[in-house]
């Protein structure tokens, strides 16, 4: 699982993946969860990282929320994104490492 991840995704090339980043059809499968709004981390990282992953025959996972910010957590607020955590036992379940 990757929340809110960072340098996945070169700016100043367009936000191609970074070079350093290896995806291969054996990177494990990878839930990804970000808000849209987070002015730490542009959303481009997830975005970049997904299509990489796909690419690669890797099962993969976006969430996108419009709102939320950066370094949400686990904290309980109004935004969407507090609802992620159900997300990822949901996704867990569905790759077969949380029991049904």
């Amino acid at each position: 699982m990757a929340l809110y991840p960072r340098h996945l995704a070169v700016p100043e090339r367009g936000f191609v993946l970074n070079p350093a980043i290896r995806v291969t059809a054996r990177t494990p499968p990878t839930l990804l969860v970000q808000a849209e709004d987070d002015p730490v981390d542009p959303v481009e990282n997830s975005i970049v990282y997904h299509a990489a992953l796909r690419r690669a025959g890797v099962p993969v996972e976006l969430h996108l929320y419009a709102s939320g910010g950066h370094a949400f957590g686990f904290r309980q607020t109004g935004a969407p994104v507090t609802g992620w955590p159900a997300v990822a036992e949901g996704w867990l379940r569905g790759i077969g490492v949380a029991p049904k």
